[in-house]
Parts: C-alpha cells; sequence; structure tokens
C-alpha cells in the first residue's frame, strides 16, 4: 500500500505499520541497508510512537551527554551511548529543521550520534555480542543516510496525516523548514504551488 494513503495506526501491530514505512523509506530514498537494521529503525519509530522514550535527554548538550555516557561502564555505558544515537537520529529525520534553526550544526550533530552508535557497536564486538553489532555499525556508518530515511517517514507520516486545513499548514511549514520535494509534490497535488520567498504558496 502507498505510504500516502495510510495515517498512523496504533494497533497492537504498530511495528509492522512502521516496518512497512521504514521499506517504503528506504526504497524513496534509495539506501542500500539490511533486514535487520530496517527493523531495528521500526522498532525505534514504534517506542517513539508509544511514548516508551523521549527526547528529554538530548535537552542537555549533546558533547556532555556523548562524554558521560563514555565515562560510564559495562551495560550503563553501552545503554547510554545507544540512545543518544536513537534520539539524534529521530531528532534529525522529524525535527531537523528546527534543530538547525536552534543554532546546532546539523553535520556536527550527526558525527555526535554516529559515534555514539560506533562506540555502542564496539562494545558489542569486544563482547561477543554476535550479529548485533552489525546492525549499529551500518547505522554509525550510514548515519546520514539513516536520518534522510527518518525524514522520509517523517514527510510522509505528515502527508498522510490530519484534517484538511490543518495538514495544508503543516506540510506547508514542514515544505518551508526543509525544501522537501516529497512535500512540494503534496502540496501540488493539493493544487498549491509552493514558491521560495515571500509569495508562499499559491
Amino acid at each position: 500500500m502507498s505510504e500516502s494513503h495510510r495515517g498512523i495506526d496504533l494497533s497492537p501491530d504498530i511495528h509492522g505499520y512502521f516496518a512497512e514505512v521504514v521499506d517504503d523509506a528506504v526504497r524513496a530514498r534509495r539506501v542500500a541497508t539490511t533486514d535487520a537494521t530496517k527493523q531495528y529503525l521500526a522498532g525505534l519509530l514504534g517506542d517513539y510512537a508509544r511514548g516508551t522514550v523521549s527526547l528529554a535527554p538530548l535537552e542537555r548538550p549533546l558533547t556532555f551527554l556523548l562524554q558521560d555516557a563514555l565515562e560510564k561502564s559495562g551495560a550503563e555505558r553501552f545503554e547510554r551511548l545507544r540512545r543518544i544515537g536513537d534520539g539524534v537520529l529521530y531528532a534529525l529525520g522529524f525535527f531537523g529543521a528546527r534543530m538547525t534553526r536552534g543554532g546546532a550544526d546539523a553535520r556536527y550533530v550527526m558525527v555526535v550520534g554516529s559515534s555514539a552508535y560506533g562506540h555502542a557497536a564496539a562494545m558489542l564486538r569486544l563482547g561477543g555480542g554476535g550479529a548485533a553489532p552489525d546492525v549499529l555499525r551500518e547505522l554509525a556508518d550510514g548515519y546520514s543516510s539513516f536520518v534522510e530515511v527518518l525524514t522520509e517517514v517523517a514527510d510522509g507520516t505528515l502527508a498522510a496525516n490530519g484534517d484538511a486545513d490543518d495538514r495544508v499548514l503543516r506540510l506547508y511549514e514542514r515544505w518551508q523548514a526543509t525544501g522537501s520535494k516529497r512535500l512540494a509534490s503534496e502540496l501540488v497535488g493539493l493544487g498549491l504551488i509552493p514558491t521560495r520567498g515571500t509569495k508562499g504558496v499559491h
């Protein structure tokens, strides 16, 4: 089913929903990845949709968060690193434009997220973690590509949900912030022609 015709369904099969959405986004952005990593991303999105995790920890400077995590040991160190990688990935995918408007350098933020995943992957390798490090290493190495995948998911979710007036406004605001071609196409499909500068949409 086309992503643009689906709304968010917070059913018991939320992981299945996000698995399909991630698969669509990976194809749309032409990102080469493994099934295990796609499943990881679907699980990550499901956790944020359910509210079992939040972006509150990222309210502290990322440099301090990473330093604090690296000063820990064992399972606490691993979990903190993984949460930083997850949180930055999700935040950039869904709210990247807002983060950069706040003065954050997107490339630097990506480096922190990628580094966190890389350190966590190294811990698993040293501990004989089996296949798990492959996912975290893949996320670390292709961080910018996976940010694009989650941006595609965010754009698709926005395009598919909300009442007509609210949807158009949110589509336009996100298009202004991101310049997303997908959102521009959605606006054109609604009879609006998005233009840069002061003219807005027609």
